[in-house]
């Protein structure tokens, strides 16, 4: 005799979707406005790209108008129009002798050579740092007390020791950012995870195999992202770099425009500075982008 199937009971009722039912809608995507003010909210990155342009956008907006109706005078806040055509005039014509991308490139030079002497010495003196403690103690308190002390206080002693070529002036950008930097490097070696190195000499590799092969590419993504901030700091240096007996250069420029009180010559050079900052950071974050792109 055939077997009757069990009838279901009240616990089987509502246990799950029956076969062949719809499954439950999706919630819909947030819009881009929610992911915006949502905290940490995901964006695409042309949505970034907007919403930088309309924060740009806003910034000379307000300028326009503070100039227009005349709310802060001329001479404390120069007008769009007079900084743009005070710049054209400064590409075009001549300035001590030469032109204004000569300037331009000079300080390019020197904030490029400072920058690039103090990552060479930074990279390796930071992983020597995170590694062995007789380098952290030995270099650690010195680095911390230097780089508490502002650089324009140094300009006379750098003047006194070096004279007043591109020397020191190349040396004051250093010192602005090698003392940062090399902190930041030891930091990002000492967040490489103990398992890792572990690993390597589990398996037999060297104290220098272990640096070169496991604590370096761990630590690169962070790396790449203090040497753009770092560089950035470099250029606020530029200014005071500068003034040691300077005849050239954007802060040259600068400190020249504002003893005559020429204030349009004075945003045209610091807009300047920022449009080269600019550049130059979104070129890093582009190449951290591309060769990165794992840690998306």
């Amino acid at each position: 005799m055939a077997e009757n199937s069990p009838s279901p009971g009240p616990a089987d009722e509502g246990a799950g979707p029956r076969a062949g039912a719809d499954p439950a809608p999706a919630p819909p995507p947030p819009s881009v406005w929610e992911s915006l003010t949502s905290f940490r909210g995901s964006t695409s990155r042309r949505t970034d790209i907007y919403v930088g342009i309309a924060g740009f956008a806003f910034l000379l907006i307000l300028w326009s108008l503070v100039t227009t109706f005349g709310w802060v005078g001329p001479s404390f806040l120069a007008s769009i129009p007079d900084v743009i055509v005070r710049l054209y005039g400064m590409f075009a014509g001549h300035n001590a002798g030469h032109s204004f991308l000569w300037d331009i490139a000079i300080s390019i030079y020197r904030v490029g050579a400072a920058f690039l002497l103090s990552a060479v010495m930074a990279i390796p003196l930071g992983i020597l740092m995170s590694s062995y403690r007789i380098v952290n103690g030995l270099s650690e308190p010195i680095v911390h007390f230097i780089r508490y002390l502002p650089v324009p206080a140094l300009v006379p002693l750098t003047v006194i020791w070096l004279g007043i070529g591109e020397t020191s002036k190349i040396t004051l950008l250093w010192i602005g950012t090698f003392f940062q930097l090399v902190l930041l490097i030891a930091d990002d070696a000492r967040r490489v995870p103990r398992e890792y190195i572990e690993i390597g000499m589990t398996v037999g590799a060297k104290p220098r195999s272990v640096l070169r092969h496991i604590i370096l590419p761990a630590m690169l993504p962070n790396m790449v992202d203090n040497l753009r901030i770092t560089l950035g700091w470099c250029w606020t240096y530029l200014i005071v770099a500068e003034i040691v007996a300077a005849n050239s250069g954007i802060g040259y420029v600068i400190m020249a425009s504002r003893r005559y009180g020429n204030v349009d010559t004075i945003f045209a050079g610091v807009l300047t500075i920022g449009i080269i900052g600019l550049a130059t950071d979104q070129a890093i974050r582009w190449a951290h982008r591309r060769y990165f792109a794992y840690l998306r």
